[in-house]
């Protein structure tokens, strides 16, 4: 058995870490290009909105389930049993691929800054070394959780460090006509179907690089045999870290456009803008220190990642809805080595992709499968299931819900067609393999259909 470690402290560092990691230090610049000026800090916004509904769907479901697997069991309770079978494999279809293309994300996005402290190294070279972080990580997280639970506060504290630095510079040097040096025209409330189109278009594009920055307010649903307190736990560290990483994502924002002019940086895909940032000020000694800073801060986030994503499959195949071999725990660690091992290698393959087509790719099987089928099993489990023991219950339900389902929808109609294509692909291809799967496997156990609070 699992043993239940995580107290609120952890828990919130837990997603705190794997939500900052690189993100806004590599995105920036293409959420400024997105909506073509410092407006796009209504990306931040719209992203906050959605991500704070969706985060009270979590928090009801991974209180009233604090099973290691999160989703997985969410949807495994809901629905008619058939139904049930095929959400829950669907996501452990789509989240097999595009939770280590997350944690590819990282990986490919910190080779900027790997290049700007050693600039003799090739795109090779700097690929090579991201493999080999990948690899001490899985090192690091085989091992028992007692040990990750301290090591995750250890990694929080030099994240809130390298955001506090950039905040600080930021501030002594904040310029409010560069901060706010609007295009013109950006704002035209009586503007004409044309611009409004291209406008609401601009803004779920940064919308959604937004959604990907805040990726992780959930991490710690995802290891529920491991928190202390669920009830109480899971709520918190999921509404405590969004709130707390929303300011410091605006103060970072900030911090850059009062420095550096946007015309500048806008749309610079691998720009090292926070090394650059510090270099005009304090030099390149001080820029360097900062991105090494950087670099731990990214560390950090695949840490919390590989943690969360690698209890998935344990749980799965624990339930007879995943191959039986990642249900096994290691025999005196008592942690799922094998799904560890899978998920950190996975990550390694798709980081030698270009970082543009990992976001997408992720973004649109999660929203499609994982998201979206959350929603709809809170809504099925508040009619069908009124009896299960609800520690934390939704605020304003279903508001939340439809905000959420309405922001999801939203970012799904604007990705490009290419996206779209392989979001559906991935759905059908996932279906098709359920029905064979079906056919062939044993009858699954249901071990998540029980009470939760007798497990």
């Amino acid at each position: 058995m699992l043993e239940r470690r995580f107290n609120t402290l952890q828990a919130t560092a837990l997603n705190m870490t794997n939500m900052l990691g690189a993100g806004p230090f590599i995105t920036i610049p293409l959420l400024i290009a997105a909506m073509g000026g410092p407006q796009s800090m209504l990306g931040w916004a719209v992203a906050l909105l959605i991500t704070l509904a969706d985060g009270l769907v979590w928090s009801e479901l991974g209180a009233a389930m604090p099973h290691s697997g999160g989703t997985y069991g969410y949807l495994r309770r809901a629905f008619s049993p058939l139904v049930s079978r095929l959400m829950a494999f669907l996501f452990i279809w789509q989240l097999i691929i595009s939770g280590p293309m997350e944690i590819a994300s990282a990986l490919v996005g910190i080779r900027p800054y790997l290049a700007y402290v050693w600039p003799q190294l090739t795109e090779l070279h700097t690929q090579l070394v991201s493999v080999g972080m990948a690899l001490v990580i899985i090192w690091l997280l085989y091992r028992r959780i007692d040990s990750i639970a301290k090591l995750t506060v250890a990694l929080w504290v030099g994240v809130l460090i390298t955001v506090a630095v950039v905040i600080a510079v930021g501030a002594m040097h904040f310029d409010p006509k560069l901060a706010f040096d609007f295009p013109k025209g950006w704002w035209q409330p009586d503007g004409n179907l044309k611009y409004w189109m291209g406008f609401m278009m601009g803004l779920a594009s940064a919308s959604s690089i937004g959604i990907y920055d805040y990726l992780g307010y959930y991490d710690i649903c995802y290891i529920g045999d491991e928190v202390k307190n669920p009830g109480r736990t899971i709520p918190r560290a999921v509404l405590f870290s969004l709130v707390g990483v929303a300011l410091i994502y605006l103060c970072i924002h900030l911090s850059f456009l009062g420095s550096l002019p946007w015309r500048e940086v806008s749309g610079k895909d691998g720009f090292p803008i926070a090394a650059v940032f510090m270099e005009k000020w304090y030099g390149r000694s001080s820029a360097i220190l900062l991105t090494l800073l950087i670099i731990w801060t990214t560390y950090a986030g695949v840490f919390a990642l590989t943690l969360g994503y690698s209890r998935i499959p344990y749980a799965a195949a624990r339930d007879g809805g995943f191959f039986k071999v990642f249900g096994k725990l290691h025999p005196t660690g008592a942690f799922p080595h094998l799904s560890l091992v899978v998920i950190g290698l996975l990550s390694i393959a798709f980081a030698f992709m270009s970082l543009s087509t990992i976001i997408g790719a992720l973004l649109i099987t999660r929203f499609a499968v994982q998201f979206i089928g959350q929603i709809a099993a809170l809504i099925w489990l508040r009619q069908h299931q009124p009896q299960m023991a609800r520690p934390f219950k939704m605020w304003l339900y279903p508001l939340p819900c439809m905000i959420a389902l309405a922001g999801w929808l939203f970012l799904i109609a604007s990705f490009d067609l290419q996206i779209k294509i392989y979001g559906l692909g991935a759905v059908v291809l996932g279906t098709l393999a359920f029905f064979i799967w079906e056919t062939y496997k044993s009858p699954p156990k249901d071990e998540l259909s029980q009470d939760p609070q007798q497990t």
